[in-house]
């Protein structure tokens, strides 16, 4: 008996940066132990809360989608921008509280609850880290005010640094650990201008709750893609218990161990694109997808795959209506703390992913990065609804309990 494991990891990684020169120095010691960390009063994930943080994902989706394969991780991107809003002000903390679809205190919050709840069983684990690291030269002086917030909330733990070679392996290492090792390295070096960054990774492993056998993973099966191409592929067959439908998909869920987490996939119906159908679906029917599953039979196949992933999000940011943060002349990140170089701005928020799906399981991972300079109708229940992912389809891995979308992604080609 083969036993799948579904291995997620995703990193996001916020990097601020100043103009000016940096210094060399030993490795980093953690001042979390310096903070008075308080235990915040954490309630449950409301479904408004969850709609508008799903609508978040499907415009990250959107905006970074131009019709190849594509994968996402809004819920570590979200907590990595979720402690920058914590240190922004003004119309820079306005617009990112738009974009990310909550106040930075209800974000805090929501996040802080979800991260509360998680899983940490062998056969189904998922862990959370967030980190800062800070340039101790003197060239960035953060505010113990913005420190607590996010230690408080994020459990992030705070390093001071010199920001030189060492401290490449350091927060690679870190990175590493975090991720059960997917994800080895972030950064190969650390720019002059750099004084802190902001790290959240997010790794899950989880076995299926009822595995394939060999005699349901067929070879040489026909995926074709929008344009009529027919590429081979493997398909692995199995019936499931959770079926979902939209007024133009139907879908699955196939659950991991423990029930909370599955895979989820919706497929548009015949002759619909895959692009047309996420551009019309909202975060709120989103949410109402995936809260109201029907438990029928449905006939599944899941296609072995591999995709990855890369982009640079501030145009997408910004287009979603996130400007003034990109703008040294109107950025406002005074709360998250001061530097002789002048004032803090994002230059790059840069997002990495790769997922590989196989009849042993999914590996899975995704990398985010922030620079701030400163300066300048119902189915026939008497036959099974038949759903194979033989052409295009979306398809999430999702927190059952909150029917948060922790990862989002679109599969067009096996090619």
């Amino acid at each position: 008996m083969k036993r799948n494991l579904l291995r997620l990891s995703c990193l996001t990684l916020t990097l601020l940066l100043l103009t000016g020169c940096g210094s060399a120095g030993a490795a980093p010691k953690s001042l979390t132990a310096d903070l008075n960390t308080h235990t915040p009063d954490l309630r449950p994930i409301t479904e408004a809360q969850a709609g508008a943080l799903a609508a978040f994902a499907l415009d990250l989706l959107r905006e970074n989608w131009t019709g190849e394969n594509v994968l996402l991780s809004p819920l570590s991107v979200l907590s990595a921008l979720g402690m920058t809003a914590n240190g922004a002000g003004g119309e820079t903390l306005a617009q990112m509280e738009s974009v990310l679809g909550l106040p930075a205190e209800e974000l805090n919050a929501a996040l802080a609850a979800w991260a509360a709840g998680l899983p940490q069983e062998k056969d189904c684990r998922v862990d959370l880290a967030n980190s800062l690291w800070l340039r101790d030269d003197g060239s960035f002086t953060a505010d113990p005010d913005f420190l607590q917030t996010v230690t408080d909330w994020y459990g992030a733990g705070v390093f001071p640094s010199k920001f030189d070679s060492e401290a490449v392996k350091d927060i690679n290492g870190w990175v590493s650990g975090s991720t059960h090792g997917m994800i080895p390295e972030i950064i190969r070096e650390i720019p002059d201008e750099a004084v802190l960054y902001l790290i959240n990774a997010l790794a899950l492993e989880a076995e299926w709750e009822r595995i394939y056998k060999d005699t349901q993973v067929h070879e040489n099966r026909i995926f074709t893609t929008e344009d009529g191409r027919e590429q081979s592929v493997t398909l692995m067959y199995s019936d499931e218990g959770f079926y979902l439908e939209d007024a133009r998909a139907q879908g699955f869920l196939k659950p991991y161990k423990g029930g909370r987490w599955a895979f989820a996939a919706l497929l548009p119906e015949e002759g619909m694109k895959l692009e047309d159908y996420a551009a019309a679906l909202t975060g709120k029917r989103l949410y109402e997808i995936l809260s109201g599953v029907q438990e029928t039979l449905v006939e599944t196949a899941i296609p072995k795959f591999q995709c990855e992933f890369a982009a640079e999000l501030s145009d997408s940011l910004k287009s979603l209506g996130m400007t003034d943060a990109f703008d040294w002349a109107t950025a406002d990140f005074a709360a998250m703390g001061s530097s002789p170089n002048g004032p803090l701005y994002i230059s790059r928020v840069l997002h990495k992913t790769y997922i590989s799906v196989d009849e042993k399981g999914t590996k899975a991972g995704a990398a985010t990065a922030v620079e701030m300079p400163a300066g300048g109708a119902g189915p026939d229940l008497r036959t099974p609804p038949r759903v194979y992912l033989d052409r295009p389809f979306l398809y999430i891995l999702v927190d059952l309990e909150t029917s948060l979308p922790v990862f989002i992604g679109a599969v067009t080609t096996m090619e």
